[in-house]
């Protein structure tokens, strides 16, 4: 059984690396984000709860998302592993997970701020598959599957800027918690995506 965390800041591309991994372990891709985004859709309470938060680019509340993530590790598909992207977001966070569940690993992936900046808010969202392209790569209004591309709210400049602060003050001091739990492993993500997949496949447990 193999259990991994995999974080950074907003645009480092874990989202990516972390995909990437999970499919080749054959264990659960676990995205926080995506769960949450899935029940705003769905105009759940716990999506109209959270909205407000991720509009803004602040976190949703600990015990929202630890009770969350609690129910979705007991499911089928976590039985020979998960890969959580994007949390734990904060050492409160940190320690409700290592009360549920061993980690064998926490890779942390770390970009420039300028290229933080520029990576999210050029970044489009189909309304219909859900998939992410950029306008330096991808200048369309229109995803591949015909669905239309949109901005999120949470990724436009000054709500990048936002989450970038937030990020520093609440999710940074994770690099000393895991560190001092002998668990990180940091990877340079300023680089061509299979590049940072090799760092990455270099240092995960066998």
């Amino acid at each position: 059984m193999l259990r991994l965390i995999f974080f950074g800041p907003p645009g480092a591309g874990k989202g990516t690396q972390a995909e990437r991994v999970a499919a080749n372990k054959q264990i659960a891709h676990i995205s926080t984000g995506d769960m949450l985004r899935g029940e705003i859709r769905g105009a759940t309470p716990l999506g109209l709860a959270a909205k407000g938060f991720m509009d803004r680019g602040e976190l949703v509340p600990d015990d929202v998302i630890i009770g969350m993530v609690k129910e979705r590790i007991g499911k089928p598909d976590c039985a020979d592993g998960f890969l959580f992207d994007g949390f734990p977001r904060t050492v409160a966070q940190a320690d409700a997970l290592l009360a549920i569940t061993p980690i064998d690993r926490v890779i942390n992936i770390s970009v420039p701020t300028q290229q933080l900046v520029a990576r999210i808010s050029g970044r489009r969202m189909c309304d219909g598959c859900g998939t992410a392209y950029h306008l330096s790569t991808y200048d369309k209004d229109i995803c591949k599957c015909g669905g239309k591309l949109y901005h999120r709210d949470d990724d436009r400049a000054e709500t990048v800027e936002n989450r970038l602060r937030v990020y520093e003050e609440s999710t940074a001091p994770l690099v000393k918690y895991f560190e001092e739990h002998g668990l990180l492993a940091t990877v340079n993500g300023d680089a061509g995506i299979d590049e940072v997949g090799t760092k990455i496949a270099a240092i995960l447990p066998a």
